[in-house]
C-alpha cells in the first residue's frame, strides 16, 4: 500500500475520526486540555505506526501538558483502537503539536494590521489620464 494511496487515506480519516471521540468522550486526564482537537492522521503504509498532528487552544504549557497526556495514554488509545477498527495491525501513536492554526491566526492578524496602516485610497485623485 503506497503512501497516497485511496485505502490509506481512508485509514488516515477512520483513525481521526475514532480517536477525536475517544479523546473527547473516554480520557478523564486533567493534563489535556479540553479545546483540543486532531488536525490530521499520518498511518504509516505497513500500519506499524501512526503520526497525530494535535492542536491545542491555549498557550505553550497547556500544548506540552496535552501531549504528555495524549502520550501516556497511547497505550489505551491503541487498545480502542484495535476494538473499533478491523486492521491488520493496530498502529503504535506517535503525538505532535501542529501550529498550522496559530500560525494562520497570527499571520492573518498580520495582514489585517498592514491593512489598517496603509493610507486609504479612496480619498485620491484618479491617477489616470483624462481622455482626449
Amino acid at each position: 500500500m503506497r503512501k497516497n494511496s485511496v485505502k490509506n487515506t481512508r485509514i488516515n480519516q477512520e483513525v481521526l475520526k475514532e480517536l477525536s471521540t475517544l479523546i473527547r468522550t473516554e480520557i478523564k486526564d486533567p493534563r489535556i486540555h479540553p479545546m483540543t482537537s486532531i488536525v490530521a492522521v499520518e498511518v504509516a503504509p505497513d500500519l506499524k505506526t501512526a503520526k497525530i498532528y494535535v492542536s491545542v487552544l491555549g498557550d505553550k504549557q497547556a500544548q506540552e501538558d496535552t501531549v504528555k497526556g495524549l502520550k501516556s495514554a497511547a497505550p489505551f488509545l491503541r487498545r480502542e483502537l484495535a476494538h473499533s477498527l478491523n486492521l491488520r495491525n493496530t498502529p503504535q501513536l506517535f503525538f505532535t503539536v501542529d501550529q498550522s492554526i496559530e500560525y494562520g491566526v497570527t499571520m492573518s492578524k498580520l495582514i489585517d494590521d498592514v491593512i489598517a496602516e496603509m493610507p486609504d485610497r479612496s480619498d485620491e485623485e484618479d491617477d489616470t489620464v483624462p481622455e482626449e
